[in-house]
């Protein structure tokens, strides 16, 4: 049986860095007074030295080099180092609480506070970490924690760093059933129930509870509410307290889970937030940095030891490497860990009832002949007004802007969709008509244009194939036909081959079962894909026929079985053991079962990062998904790349283009 919530407080350490056995206090002491004498000092010594040791040895090192040398050798190492590097190296030879309580003395004090160093130590740390913590920072600088976090913050945030900062969360371990299900309810009727929120109630339960009890609540808070107490916090709370109580609940489910993800924000993009991937390798090194390194990998699609050696340099690269302590790329298997995060994740996945949220929604009172005259005359005379076709487009549903097109024919007798061909032009063209074609259309459009001429769009294929219903799929098949006087299916033959093409044929017939899960046949078929042999050839056959014919409900529970039965994650094994188009298909498959909005978060931020900008993919994304999910979408950019979609799209296009993407965008995070 697995466990229902995985913590740090309660598994196995899974430690890199640990205990030296050929540690020697003298010969660790001369080590060091030899690595700093030298000419130049011998750093190449001195991370040997400093990451092969524990903390507790690094302490008595500390302490013996002052008796033999009358030296500090924290001082002599800020001497003779410097920049990223000194700064590791210097954190590392701190003990865990004064390391922590520099961190937040630096967070608080000077201009600013860093809100995200503060969520980050104040969600993570026990109880002992945080009693420490607080007696190392008012040695280290004469003053109490809570009154320099006080001082510096305010709101219901301050409040809740408070009550963690008392270290004095449940750790009995004893959880009632009967409570559980009060606090369930409570949550529940602070939040979602009523008008406003009671945040005083989220503070009281989420800072005080134990961890036990608080993963049986979010489970029986699932039922009451069917949604995740994670969507409820952002429904409910705003800023750096819905921040904070995000990070308490992703600490209370999985810290290695929570660590991973921020260990990925701090790499990713443009430069590297060095502070807190030094903060979180050091903190973590002694307790569960290999848990980390499993999230990471089940997360993301590479290692934490890849990304760290993609992404820094020297010697900073080689003692962060250190403390990582190895490359899962060339792992096969889980540790227990995160074996047990992966079950739970798959569990989670198929209980949460995720309330879909679009960004567009019907205008009140719209006169659909109305606004057929405002177009025309919008397009009429000498010049185009963009603005007032915008301002009607992007803000009337796809049902309305049906009404309008037969109303601008009934009425003027033209054609509204060639008159906005000839108004308008290149990127802003291509998203007013692709608004102005009804779903079924705008999809056999985008599936023309992926395969039509030099090159097909595999990405396209794939992302449209796998996200529509049944329902939609037959529908566009229709307007495929109607559109282009050939089957969908043909065209496809046409211009893909091998087992890529019969996955998309399987695809494309909209037949996909629909319905719940039916647990034995879960069982039979992870037992089938977890079976196959890597090296034969019926192992993508036989994926195909389980990923292509069956329901998201029962796929979750097959992909959670598949857990259970080869401790492997179904999405590692779809990288490491095929490649192209197939393993692309497949890959894209796990990821919409598992969370189909953050499936598109992750398409449009690939759509938009680096150089140049894939227009064809953000206009097929915004207008598809506008009418759907396209604000849980947002959300989901937000919590993954830190920036949200408002601010990427504002950075990456220009002109009415930009004015109208942000239209269906539907706001800033």
């Amino acid at each position: 049986q697995t466990d229902r919530c995985s913590n740090d407080r309660q598994c196995p350490v899974t430690a890199t860095s640990t205990q030296s056995t050929t540690h020697t206090l003298q010969g660790s002491v001369g080590q060091a007074n030899v690595a700093l004498c030298s000419t130049g000092s011998d750093k190449e010594a001195i991370l040997d030295l400093v990451t092969s040791r524990s903390n507790t040895q690094r302490q008595e090192v500390i302490a013996a080099y002052k008796c033999s040398f009358g030296k500090d050798l924290i001082e002599d190492l800020k001497y003779e180092l410097t920049g990223k590097f000194e700064r590791l190296i210097v954190s590392l030879m701190r003990t865990s609480a004064y390391h922590d309580a520099k961190e937040i003395h630096d967070a608080v004090k000077g201009v600013g506070t860093n809100e995200r160093c503060l969520i980050e130590i104040m969600a993570s740390r026990n109880n002992r970490q945080m009693n420490e913590m607080v007696a190392a920072y008012k040695d280290a600088y004469g003053i109490d924690i809570e009154e320099d976090i006080t001082t510096d913050t305010s709101g219901h945030f301050k409040k809740m760093l408070v009550v963690l900062l008392q270290g004095t969360r449940d750790e009995s371990g004893v959880v009632d059933a009967d409570l559980v299900q009060q606090d369930a309810q409570d949550l529940y009727a602070a939040g979602e129930e009523q008008w406003g929120t009671d945040e005083a109630k989220f503070i009281m339960i989420l800072g005080n509870r134990s961890v036990t009890h608080l993963c049986m609540v979010f489970d029986a808070f699932e039922k009451i509410a069917e949604m995740s107490i994670e969507d409820s916090i952002k429904h409910e709370l705003s800023g750096d307290f819905e921040r904070l109580m995000l990070a308490v609940v992703q600490c209370i489910r999985s810290v290695p889970m929570f660590f991973a993800k921020r260990l990925y924000k701090s790499m990713k993009g443009l430069g590297t937030a060095d502070n807190s991937l030094i903060r979180i390798m050091i903190s973590r090194s002694e307790i569960d940095m290999l848990d980390i390194r499993e999230c990471f990998r089940l997360l993301y699609e590479k290692s934490l030891y890849n990304m760290i050696k993609d992404d820094t340099s020297g010697d900073y690269k080689r003692t962060l490497l250190n403390l990582c302590g190895g490359d899962d790329d060339l792992a096969g298997e889980f540790f227990p860990e995160a074996a047990q995060i992966a079950y739970k994740m798959w569990e989670i996945s198929a209980m949460t009832k995720v309330q879909l949220r679009p960004t567009i929604r019907p205008a009140p009172s719209v006169d659909p002949a109305a606004d057929a005259q405002a177009l025309r005359k919008a397009m009429k005379g000498f010049g185009t007004d963009e603005d007032a076709i915008i301002d009607i487009v992007a803000q009337r549903s796809n049902a309305q802007r049906q009404e309008i097109r037969q109303a601008f024919k009934s009425l003027l007798g033209r054609d509204l969709m060639k008159d906005l061909k000839s108004e308008l032009s290149k990127n802003l063209e291509r998203l007013v008509i692709g608004l102005m074609l009804n779903p079924a259309e705008f999809d056999a459009k985008m599936m023309r244009k992926a395969i039509e001429g030099a090159g097909t769009d595999e990405h396209a294929l794939i992302e449209i194939l796998v996200t529509r219903s049944n329902e939609e799929i037959l529908a566009m098949n229709a307007a495929y036909k109607d559109a282009y006087k050939k089957s969908l299916e043909e065209a496809i033959h046409s211009d893909t081959s091998g087992l890529f093409c019969r996955i998309l044929v399987s695809l494309v017939q909209g037949a996909r079962e629909e319905g719940p899960a039916d647990e034995e046949r879960a069982i039979a078929d992870a037992q089938v894909t977890q079976s196959c042999n890597a090296d034969s050839d019926d192992m993508e056959m036989k994926f195909m026929s389980v990923l292509c014919t069956r329901s998201f409900p029962h796929l979750r529970k097959v992909f959670q079985e598949f857990v259970r039965y080869s401790n492997k994650d179904i999405e590692q094994i779809i990288k490491k053991e095929m490649s192209g188009d197939v393993k692309n298909a497949f890959y894209a498959i796990v990821r919409s079962v598992k969370n189909q909005p953050s499936y598109f978060a992750d398409r449009l931020y690939k759509a938009m990062k680096g150089l140049g900008t894939d227009d064809r993919a953000l206009i097929r994304i915004m207008v598809s998904r506008s009418e759907v999910d396209l604000f849980n979408i947002r959300k989901e950019f937000k919590e993954t790349h830190d920036v949200s979609l408002h601010e990427f799209i504002q950075g990456e296009t220009s002109g009415d283009y930009r004015k109208t993407l942000l239209m269906l965008c539907g706001g800033e995070d």
